[in-house]
């Protein structure tokens, strides 16, 4: 299974991006999704999730209101979608898949999740 994340690059505050990621080797459909990202100096942490079939979704609260995540299973494709970027937004973005795990106990922890891309890189300017 190989994930390849892309979108990321620089964009000034307030400014909105879409980060893709394309899921290859097995059958996109029976994995959770997630985005996680990575801080200059911080640990890596949990964005958002998407259910098998995209009927469901969890954020993060730093996200909440602002982000969407989305998938296209036909494409193999799960999307995430930042609005009204800040600077601390500035990270690297990681999407990520899950598979055979229960959706509420496991979507917003990294440990539960198999697969991971390679990250892009999103820098927010002030």
């Amino acid at each position: 299974v190989q994930l390849q994340a892309s979108g990321g690059g620089l964009v000034q505050a307030g400014d909105s991006l879409r980060l893709s990621c394309v899921v290859t080797g097995r059958i996109f459909s029976s994995y959770i999704m997630g985005w996680f990202r990575q801080a200059p100096g911080k640990e890596r942490a949990f964005v958002a999730a998407i259910n098998w079939t995209g009927d469901s979704t969890y954020y993060a609260d730093s996200v909440k209101g602002r982000s969407t995540i989305s998938r296209d299973n036909a494409k193999n494709t799960v999307y995430l979608q930042i609005d009204s970027l800040k600077p601390e937004d500035t990270a690297i973005y990681y999407c990520a898949a899950s598979y055979g795990r229960t959706w509420t106990t496991s979507r917003n922890d990294a440990f539960e999740y198999d697969y991971w891309g390679q990250g892009t890189l999103v820098t927010v300017s002030s």
